[in-house]
């Protein structure tokens, strides 16, 4: 009898915890189906937009593909649904439903606004210098591409914006990554990273430490004359900044001089970092 009791005590648990989430969750993922009119299920897609119920207007702005999939509603509903799953971030939902519409639409009206708003899935999942970077090269990829698409359009501003820091973002990455070298004494591979971020991210605003850096490992190493060119190069283009002065006293203490640096000596016009 006790034992009875028992199993039938834990059956019904069972039920309770396993059984009946399976129903709840089905019956918020799906809709039952009843044919509507285009406008009654665009309205109730759009209050639940309005209300922040962004997962239940992504199910309702699906529906009208399901039910209308001629309309010229559902072609709107698509992107509707992918900026809902945006504003739910739901990113990777939100990017496969860019993706798709971009394919299918390549031509639309709209097809600016679907790109901006890949990137934008994107650029909201950039992390911490302390991190990968997949999302943020992503993002970078992805803003691009709106400019080269849209050049003259308001999206193509913003990502002009997005785009500096963006970059500026990847550089403080190689920047962490170059310290963290650094307090290993693995020297080499801390110059070659110091080095991409003139390269690559020269006009970002980590370019005055990278070659304060550049200076202090080839002083490190030995390599005078690349520590006076790396600290040159730092006085012309940043000749007021503590990292130029820091620079200045660690030459001086190695009884080096540094060079009077005009725009006639160097590749300043072009690229400026590149004339070692």
């Amino acid at each position: 009898m006790y034992y009875s009791t028992f199993f039938s005590f834990i059956r019904l648990l069972f039920i309770l915890l396993f059984i009946t989430p399976l129903f709840s969750c089905s019956s918020n993922d799906e809709i039952e189906y009843r044919e509507l009119t285009v406008y009654e299920i665009y309205t109730q897609a759009s209050e639940y937009l309005e209300s922040k119920r962004y997962r239940d207007a992504a199910v309702y702005f699906d529906e009208i593909e399901r039910q209308h999939p001629y309309s010229i509603w559902a072609t709107k509903s698509k992107l509707m649904s992918a900026y809902s799953l945006y504003m739910n971030n739901k990113y990777e939902d939100s990017i496969a439903a860019l993706q798709r519409f971009i394919q299918v639409h390549p031509g639309n009206k709209d097809v600016a606004y679907a790109y901006y708003l890949k990137a934008l899935c994107y650029y909201e999942q950039i992390s911490d210098v302390e991190r990968d970077q997949d999302m943020t090269e992503k993002a970078l990829i992805s803003l691009q591409d709106i400019v080269n698409r849209f050049p003259e359009s308001s999206y193509a501003r913003d990502a002009n914006l997005k785009i500096d820091l963006t970059r500026d973002h990847l550089a403080g990455k190689e920047m962490a990554v170059g310290r963290f070298y650094i307090e290993r004494r693995h020297y080499l591979a801390a110059i070659n990273r110091f080095e991409r971020v003139i390269n690559q991210y020269g006009d970002t605003t980590h370019s005055p430490e990278a070659l304060y850096r550049l200076v202090e490992l080839y002083s490190i190493l030995g390599l005078s004359e690349q520590a006076v060119k790396s600290a040159s190069v730092l006085g012309f283009n940043y000749p007021g900044s503590e990292w130029y002065n820091d620079a200045y006293s660690l030459i001086l203490e190695k009884g080096e001089e540094l060079p009077i640096v005009n725009n006639s000596s160097l590749l300043v016009k072009k690229q400026w970092w590149k004339f070692w």
